[in-house]
């Protein structure tokens, strides 16, 4: 008997989601990071009343997620450049999982630093790869796009992830574990979404190697980016004390302490500075660099004088003003970065800004919480203030001299 002749089975490659499928997929998760960064800002009000902690504690909480997210972006920024977009995207929505668990299983500030962490570092895996494929997959008939939903993303996420979560703090029950879970669940759906992308970056040589902490920033991009690093300090720094120490501060100045309060402090700056970067996506981004930088200038003045005064109406304004200026920063600065850079410098560039804005997002929030511990919070609002005003001032000399040169 004759044996069975050999079946050729056809394995048919697995389906992926059209480009611009991918792209929003890509974008979505971007800002599901970003907001579950910002979710635990509306509880360290909490937190600090369960476990009695102090100002200065609460901002090193803050710093180590920022820690870990530097120290993740030097190691792996430009892994994906060699290994792939997807499987870098993958563990890093792993890692953002194991730290949601984290949170939710959390009973004192040692479990809380470890959850800070973890999230500091899945954060920074997936920033970094973020960015470089959403430029990968920019539609060619909007080149423009990617560095819109770059800006977007982040100032959105932190947004919706602040006010979210203190309405959930607010109303409904659990307030500790509640937001962790829906989080976890849409990470889930994210990790699902990877498995669809499409691999946008060739794998080559030198994965190793890559591992090794630099920051390198081709010679052709550095006075571009150098000229960018005045803005990128002083929006950033703002974004730090509003996430560090924003509700603190809505609740010990103003006497605001209503969960959903705290929550829209944050949300006031990062969802007017989304909005800011729909509205002016079209516009010429030197323009959008000066307007930005006088704008964080401007608003940091208001809200001052509102400090000052004691005028909530008056701190708010200046929130939103500073809310627009901040908006506008991220568009030009990652609009003319995504420009510039060639596919095979992405990864690499993306994660040498983000070191740049975190190292100015946190140690600024850090010295801070110390401030606030030992001399206030009005004062330390006070000189922040100013000290983020000067450094906007400053962005606008560093553009108009970049602008005078070209």
């Amino acid at each position: 008997m004759s044996s069975s002749p050999a079946v050729a089975v056809a394995v048919r490659p697995r389906a992926r989601l059209p480009h611009p499928v991918a792209f929003t997929a890509v974008a979505v998760i971007f800002v599901l990071f970003m907001a579950a960064s910002s979710v635990p800002s509306p509880l360290y009000v909490v937190y600090q009343q369960e476990w009695g902690f102090s100002s200065m504690t609460l901002t090193v909480v803050f710093a180590v997620y920022v820690l870990g997210l530097i120290a993740s972006l030097l190691v792996v920024g430009a892994l994906s450049d060699h290994v792939g977009r997807r499987p870098m995207l993958a563990a890093a929505i792993v890692g953002e999982a194991v730290s949601l668990v984290l949170f939710l299983v959390a009973g004192d500030v040692s479990a809380l630093f470890a959850a800070r962490v973890v999230q500091g570092v899945a954060t920074g895996a997936a920033m970094s790869v973020l960015g470089a494929t959403l430029v990968d997959l920019n539609p060619p008939h909007a080149p423009g796009r990617a560095g819109v939903i770059s800006s977007v993303a982040p100032t959105s996420g932190l947004a919706l992830g602040a006010l979210g979560c203190g309405a959930l703090v607010q109303f409904a029950p659990a307030p500790t574990h509640l937001v962790y879970a829906l989080l976890l669940a849409g990470m889930v759906v994210a990790l699902l979404l990877t498995a669809g992308l499409p691999e946008t970056s060739a794998r080559r040589p030198g994965a190793l190697a890559s591992l090794t902490p630099r920051l390198g920033v081709p010679a052709r991009l550095r006075p571009d980016l150098f000229a960018l690093v005045p803005i990128l300090i002083s929006s950033w720094a703002l974004g730090g004390l509003y996430l560090s120490l924003g509700p603190s501060v809505a609740a010990g100045l103003f006497g605001l302490s209503n969960h959903l309060v705290g929550g829209l402090v944050v949300t006031l700056l990062c969802g007017t500075g989304a909005l800011t970067s729909l509205v002016l996506r079209t516009a010429p981004v030197g323009v959008v660099l000066q307007a930005g930088a006088a704008l964080l200038a401007t608003g940091m003045g208001i809200t001052l004088a509102g400090v000052l005064a004691d005028l909530v109406v008056l701190a708010v304004a200046g929130t939103v003003v500073s809310g627009i200026g901040f908006g506008a920063s991220a568009l030009a600065s990652f609009g003319t970065l995504a420009r510039l850079a060639a596919p095979a410098e992405r990864g690499e560039l993306f994660a040498v800004v983000y070191v740049v804005s975190y190292l100015a997002f946190s140690i600024p929030a850090v010295i801070a919480g110390f401030a606030a511990t030992s001399a206030g919070l009005r004062p330390t609002a006070i000189v922040y203030g100013f000290a983020v005003g000067g450094l906007a001032v400053l962005a606008v000399i560093a553009q108009s001299v970049r602008a005078a040169r070209r």
